[in-house]
């Protein structure tokens, strides 16, 4: 019936011819496609999990870093703020120099003039050592035009009372002169610091100690003049230092007229 078509035969029939024409589905080969079907469902369900978990991962180890780095700027912070606090003093004190800078500008040449006029004065009263040498410092400090810069002048100025206190922790020996016209001699000096200043004359017959209350020299006696002696060999490094038995140039606190 199928084998002779029939063009007068409703088209029905046809679809029936076709569907007895066809293989049967198998209840197997469906089971196999639902299979497949899940194992695809499965599959692409796996990557999005896989996906998840490595994005998952990825915040993770963000967070992680984040919150090292949240930890290590936590502890710079605390180490900054006591560093910062002590720069906020610093230019709170720096402002308040440059506020008070004119000020202190116009105090500076009227405190080295005061500073060179006590220097002045310590020089015209200190015992008469090397005296003309300590005067000239002093006057070059009053010369504007030896050192124009008041930088450069404060340095001298330190120098020159650098040098003066010095003075006072030197043994200083050395060769001048005493006295003035027919009546000057050359003699040999010997300072102990600013407590003894003696001259002795080269054959060691004369020998005197300055006295600063009297304000002249003193006679010595022979065993003075030979202490004076020992003293210009110990000044010149001809002996090692040893006691000396000399009257002062000036009284000591508590000491009176006492020996050095």
């Amino acid at each position: 019936m199928c084998d002779a078509p029939n063009r007068f035969r409703p088209w029905y029939p046809l679809l029936f011819c076709a569907m007895l024409l066809a293989p049967p589905v198998s209840a197997d080969s469906v089971l196999q496609q639902e299979a497949r079907k899940a194992q695809r469902s499965q599959a692409e369900l796996q990557a999005r999990i896989d996906a998840a978990d490595d994005e998952t991962r990825a915040m993770l180890q963000e967070l992680r870093e984040l919150e090292r780095a949240e930890l290590r700027l936590t502890r710079e912070n605390t180490e900054l703020a006591p560093r910062l606090e002590r720069q906020a003093e610093t230019l709170d004190k720096r402002e308040v120099a440059l506020d008070t800078l004119e000020e202190t500008r116009e105090a500076l040449p009227v405190l080295q003039e005061r500073l060179i006029e006590r220097l002045a004065q310590w020089v015209d009263n200190d015992m008469p050592f090397l005296r003309e040498e300590r005067q000239a410092r002093v006057a070059s400090l009053r010369s504007h035009a030896v050192e124009p810069s008041t930088a450069g002048r404060w340095e001298r100025l330190v120098e020159a009372w650098r040098t003066e206190l010095e003075y006072g922790r030197e043994v200083d020996t050395w060769r001048g002169y005493v006295g003035e016209g027919d009546s000057r001699r050359e003699v040999d000096y010997l300072r102990l610091g600013r407590v003894g200043f003696y001259y002795l004359t080269p054959d060691g017959r004369t020998g005197r100690v300055w006295q600063v209350d009297a304000g002249n020299w003193a006679p010595l006696d022979e065993s003075e003049r030979r202490e004076v002696r020992n003293g210009l060999r110990i000044a010149r490094d001809r002996r090692a230092p040893e006691l000396l038995t000399l009257p002062v140039s000036q009284p000591l606190e508590g000491a009176g007229e006492g020996n050095t």
